[in-house]
This record gives C-alpha cells, sequence and structure tokens, in this order.
C-alpha cells in the first residue's frame, strides 16, 4: 500500500493559502540553537521522538500529564507516530503538527501535502470487539461513550460529554491495517465532543470517519480516504473544502445513523460536505473505482441525513446517487433525507437521481448554513485559519 506523504504529493488540492495565523509561529521548525517552542503559547508541551529539548516521545503521553481544568497546547514534531491518541479530558486541547519553513509557504504545495506529522496505528475490527477499538484518534469522555455499537440504534445514550474544544492543525491520521480485504478500522471515533481539525488527512478504508451520538465536528481543507461507508455516525458533522478520495466503492461514501429527538430534541444531527469534491483517490485501479460504481450515501439507519452542497463529483460517482443500506433494508424510507445543491462534474448531474432525494434550490439551501446546522456559531471553531477562495475541480 502506498504511504499517506506518497498518496499526498498526487492530490493538488486548491487550497495553497491554508495555514493558522494564530499558530503558525508556533508551528514553523526553528533554527539550531533555537528553542523548539518560540512563538508558542506559554505553557506549551513539546513532542518529539528525536529531539532531547523535548517534553515527551509520544503525543498520547503529553495528552495525559495534562491537568484537568485549563486550555492545553502540545506541538508536535515531525515524525512517525505508532500510536493511539486517546482525549478523555474536558478542558479545551490543541494540537499542532510542526511545519518546515522551506515548504510551509509554497503555493504549489498545500496545508496537507506539507504535513511532517504521521500518528498512525494498524488495528483492524476482529471478532467481539467494538468498532471503536480500531481507532487511531479518540476523542470522548470514557470508553463506554466511544463504544459505537452494533444495528441501527448503535450502543446505549451515555449521560455525559468530553471535551469541549480539541482543535488539530496538519497532522495526518492513518490506519495502515486496512486495505479493501480487511474489515472496519477507523481513524477517528469523536463521540460526546466538540473536535475540528484544520489541514489534516484521514486515511483508511471502511468508516475512516466517526462522529458519534451528541458529538459535533468540523473538518476543513483536508483530504479522506476511504472505501466504504466511510464518513460515518450519529452526531453533526460538517466538512468544508475536503476532498473525498474513493479508493475503492463499497456502501456508501456516507452512513449515517439519524437519532430520535427525544435523545436530542432540535438537533440536526447529520453529514454535511461544503465546497468539496470527490475524486478517485491515486490509489485507486481501474478495478476498485470505474465510472458509475461509487454512492454518495446509504442510509445506516432511516433517520439520516447527508447533503451535499457546492461538490465537485468526477464520474465514478452512479448516477442514482444513493441506494439502500442492504438487502435486508431494501428501501430507502422517507423519514431519511438526502440532499444536494449544486452538484457538479462528470459526477454531478443529478437528473437521475433517486426520486426520494431533495435537489435543493438556493432559497432552500440557506437553510443549511453552518449555523443552522450547528444550531449556533460554534465557538469552538477557528474561523480565522485561512483558506483560499478559490476551488479547483479537477485534480490535476
Amino acid at each position: 500500500m502506498l504511504r499517506l506523504l506518497s498518496l499526498l504529493s498526487l492530490i493538488a488540492l486548491p487550497f495553497a493559502d491554508a495555514l493558522s495565523p494564530v499558530h503558525l509561529a508556533c508551528q514553523l521548525q526553528k533554527p539550531a540553537g533555537h528553542s523548539p517552542l518560540e512563538g508558542c503559547a506559554p505553557g506549551t508541551i513539546y513532542v518529539s521522538q528525536n529531539d532531547p529539548k523535548a517534553h515527551f516521545s509520544s503525543v498520547q503521553q503529553a495528552v495525559l500529564s495534562l491537568p484537568k481544568k485549563g486550555a492545553a497546547t502540545i506541538l508536535v514534531g515531525a515524525g512517525d507516530y505508532h500510536e493511539t491518541v486517546n482525549v478523555t479530558r474536558k478542558d479545551p486541547i490543541t494540537l499542532l503538527g510542526q511545519l518546515n519553513p522551506r515548504t510551509a509557504f509554497d503555493r504549489a504545495g498545500n496545508a496537507s501535502t506539507r504535513n511532517l506529522v504521521h500518528i498512525w496505528n494498524n488495528d483492524f475490527v476482529q471478532t467481539g470487539m467494538d468498532d471503536a477499538q480500531s481507532a487511531v484518534l479518540l476523542v470522548a469522555p470514557s470508553f463506554n461513550a466511544s463504544l459505537i455499537g452494533a444495528g441501527p440504534t448503535g450502543a446505549p445514550l451515555q449521560p455525559l460529554f468530553g471535551n469541549v474544544d480539541f482543535k488539530a492543525y496538519n497532522i495526518d491520521f492513518e490506519n495502515r491495517a486496512a486495505n479493501f480485504s480487511i474489515s472496519q478500522a477507523l481513524v477517528t471515533d469523536i463521540s460526546y465532543a466538540n473536535a475540528s481539525f484544520y489541514g489534516c488527512a484521514f486515511a483508511s478504508y471502511q468508516d475512516t470517519w466517526y462522529t458519534g451520538r451528541n458529538a459535533s465536528t468540523y473538518v476543513v481543507d483536508s483530504i479522506i480516504y476511504g472505501q466504504t461507508d466511510y464518513l460515518f455516525g450519529f452526531g453533526t458533522a460538517w466538512f468544508e473544502r475536503v476532498t473525498l478520495a474513493n479508493r475503492a466503492c463499497g456502501g456508501g461514501i456516507a452512513a449515517w445513523k439519524g437519532t430520535n429527538l427525544t435523545d436530542a430534541p432540535g438537533n440536526r444531527y447529520g453529514a454535511y460536505i461544503s465546497n468539496s469534491r470527490i475524486i478517485r483517490s491515486p490509489d485507486a485501479n481501474a478495478t476498485t473505482v470505474t465510472a458509475g460504481q461509487c454512492f454518495l450515501g446509504r442510509p445506516w439507519n432511516d433517520l439520516a441525513t447527508t447533503v451535499y452542497l457546492n461538490t465537485y463529483m468526477d464520474d465514478s460517482i452512479n448516477p442514482a446517487g444513493w441506494k439502500p443500506f442492504d438487502s435486508a433494508r431494501p428501501v430507502i424510507m422517507n423519514t431519511t433525507f438526502y440532499a444536494e445543491y449544486h452538484s457538479h462534474g462528470p459526477g454531478g448531474n443529478v437528473s437521475a437521481r433517486i426520486p426520494l432525494e431533495h435537489i435543493l434550490t438556493t432559497e432552500e439551501a440557506k437553510n443549511f448554513a453552518l449555523e443552522k446546522v450547528f444550531l449556533e456559531h460554534p465557538q469552538w471553531i477557528d474561523y480565522e485559519y485561512q483558506i483560499s477562495t478559490e476551488l479547483k475541480d479537477d485534480p490535476d
């Protein structure tokens, strides 16, 4: 399997201006003789596998060292970190991936291809395991809260909430166990928490991204690689200017579970993909991703919601767009909400979409602005993160 770094170099993303003005001075590697924490917020913890100035050699060690109270920042030095990062702490945490000053400002690159930090494991779901136990990154208040469970209702609802503001910048998270012949192998499990990601990449095959119960997630300027149901969850997930890279076509891109409103009154749970694009992954071959083979989604339960807004779709997308979950549930019920607005590209022709889908007008699409989806202006999102205003359709 191609390593994630080499894959990233083959995807020309349109977000060349994307960096954090708040954290960049901390993220840039420093010259010899200088402290690696120059430009960082006071109290920043430094993780490195080969720098004697580091406080810790693993990210998880740094997370476990944090006091219960107060915002915390962890600078992660360049390198490959074979570990699982498990965040149960409630107060804010920011993970910063180190950047090379010689390449950080290369307009021919992008935030993801510049990333120097790779966090990975190689666990996959085996008999008796919950899907969550394969994740590379878990942000959840307890073990029970991280559990996904089985079937259309999943694990029992937990009466607690975890991290109120988890952020990660310029870090690649990868499950290297996964390929198209292996079962579920998660990259993220964000449950009962708020989490946002900037200039990151997430790579697996089945069930790459999970936003769990009572969770809210925001991902911008990032790449997500997968094959089967690789965006799935219960919570509210917003994907802004991301590239969804199809390594193969299995199930659908998004497989969401809706939540009964007695659990979360008024919450607009679902997956929302905005100003983004869907392409074949560079490591997909002709037999795994052919024209018209990939579906935009399938309902994990009958309350599922998935909305694509202003998204480019290559010719791998099936003209029908959506499919039932499996032969045991052969009908997409009208309680499922599937919608598109201004899909474009070879796979963006909506004329043959399933009759149940909503093709939104411009006025209707306004109901799916970020603030209306989250029912607030989320304070845990970094709105100062700078992204290019131009979105390039083709992947070359």
